[in-house]
């Protein structure tokens, strides 16, 4: 049965990822951390639960993500991928008003206070 809180799943790498995602929004997506690279079978274990929810993949800007993210378009090809810029690497090291404008892009609710 889906999580009743959340209408979206958003993936993330890891801890600090989903601290800084959170701190900004205005929702209450279902946020998962894969705590690093992960197997197919593994995502799918962490996203079954959620079946039929949009999925958003916000990986870090590297070897890791990339490969989390070649992962998640195999088994879910519907998935909405979301990208920092490269100079900033990780999802936790991207500026909050740069994140803002990702997420809001996407319909994704941000407090006000992060939007430029």
């Amino acid at each position: 049965m889906a999580h009743v809180f959340s209408d979206k799943i958003i993936i993330v790498e890891g801890r600090s990822d989903k601290l800084q995602l959170l701190s900004l929004l205005d929702e209450s997506p279902e946020i998962i951390c894969t705590n690093g690279t992960i197997s197919d079978v593994k995502l799918e274990e962490l996203l079954s639960p959620y079946d039929g929810l949009p999925i958003y993949a916000f990986l870090d800007a590297d070897k890791s993500g990339e490969q989390i993210r070649s992962v998640v378009r195999k088994e879910y090809p519907e998935a909405i991928h979301l990208y920092t810029n490269p100079t900033y690497g990780e999802v936790a090291n991207t500026p909050v008003k740069v994140l803002a404008s990702i997420l809001k892009r996407v319909n994704i609710k941000v407090k006000k206070e992060f939007l430029p």
